[in-house]
């Protein structure tokens, strides 16, 4: 990873490699605007994530609806010895690192005077998840040295840290918020990015009943809804609009076809969007939709599809026995 590109700001302790600032604001700026241009209408998923996306985030991995993640961490616990196999040293990255409580689990199981030989590197789009993440690694396990990194992991796979025996993991199903092919295609340029000894832990949400699926989209205390909407209010900021989320309604729904949940903001009525960012206003259509996620949900036949597709080897699939989420240990073949 070359510093030299980016910078480093220090908080506590941690210090927080910023590759975002290689991305200019037009490029922030066009991408948002051809989403609300096209139809139909979408913004990336990208833009949920501010300080108060991140937390609404956390809200909602600790509602009674939203079983992936207590179902992901129920398979870690039972894992985890498994998974860091004994290793005395090991660098451990954490793509979306929203949350500390998965790779904690990893950490526990690793012997204390161990620890100081462990690297972990917290990667996000988001400071406040990155610093989250790191800061509360750092309280527990104060030995396990730290870095870091603010990124979009979609196009900086290439400065993915590391310099001993990597394990890669992207926890939580995100790689759901990518279309099929763009998820096959992920995991194949980890592959490229990776080398023998290297490890990748991918999470994901199994195809199961539509009610149960749904409902982790659309719980009872409108935390999902205040997610989806806040994203409204990342655009604002970004394109200097003044778009009023009360004017939409939060939509999640199951798309058995393409076997993913959908989430929509609906226009309540008709709007004009105005911004210096634009030659003229935009308009959305009471009714119309704007598309702000895809969580797609997996199969055993999309579990070899990855394996076949990158080159990397299945080592174990670990699932918990309702077989609503599976966490799968790949490695570098050789």
């Amino acid at each position: 990873m070359e510093h030299s590109e980016t910078s480093t700001s220090v908080h506590n302790q941690i210090n927080i490699c910023n590759l975002l600032e290689l991305e200019s604001r037009d490029e922030v700026v066009s991408e948002i605007i051809s989403g609300l241009s096209s139809d139909p209408k979408h913004i990336s998923s990208r833009f949920f994530y501010d300080e108060t996306g991140s937390s609404l985030f956390q809200r909602i991995t600790t509602l009674p609806e939203y079983y992936p993640t207590r179902t992901e961490i129920s398979i870690l616990k039972e894992a985890a010895g498994e998974l860091t196999g004994g290793n005395k040293q090991l660098d451990m990255i954490e793509l979306g690192s929203g949350d500390y409580s998965k790779i904690s689990i990893l950490l526990e199981v690793i012997p204390g005077n161990h620890l100081s030989d462990i690297h972990y590197f917290p990667v996000d789009v988001s400071e406040s998840a990155v610093r989250y993440s790191a800061e509360g690694v750092s309280l527990r396990f104060p030995e396990v040295k730290i870095q870091g990194l603010l990124a979009d992991f979609m196009k900086h796979l290439t400065s993915l840290p590391g310099e001993g025996q990597r394990l890669i993991c992207f926890f939580g199903s995100t790689i759901g918020n990518l279309s099929r092919s763009q998820a096959s295609q992920f995991v194949a340029e980890l592959k490229i990015a990776m080398v023998p000894g290297d490890g990748l832990l991918l999470g994901l949400d199994m195809v199961k009943d539509q009610d149960v699926m749904e409902a982790a989209y659309n719980d009872g205390e409108g935390v999902t809804e205040a997610f989806n909407k806040n994203m409204l209010r990342v655009v604002n900021r970004k394109i200097e609009t003044a778009i009023d989320p009360d004017d939409f309604e939060h939509l999640a729904l199951y798309n058995p076809e393409k076997q993913r949940i959908e989430m929509h903001l609906v226009a309540r009525r008709d709007l004009e969007i105005h911004s210096p960012c634009l030659e003229q206003p935009l308009h959305i259509k009471k009714g119309e939709t704007i598309h702000t996620e895809n969580s797609h949900k997996f199969t055993q036949e999309h579990i070899r599809q990855f394996a076949e597709r990158s080159g990397l080897s299945i080592k174990k699939t670990y699932t918990d026995r309702n077989g609503w989420f599976s966490l799968v240990h790949f490695v570098y073949p050789g």
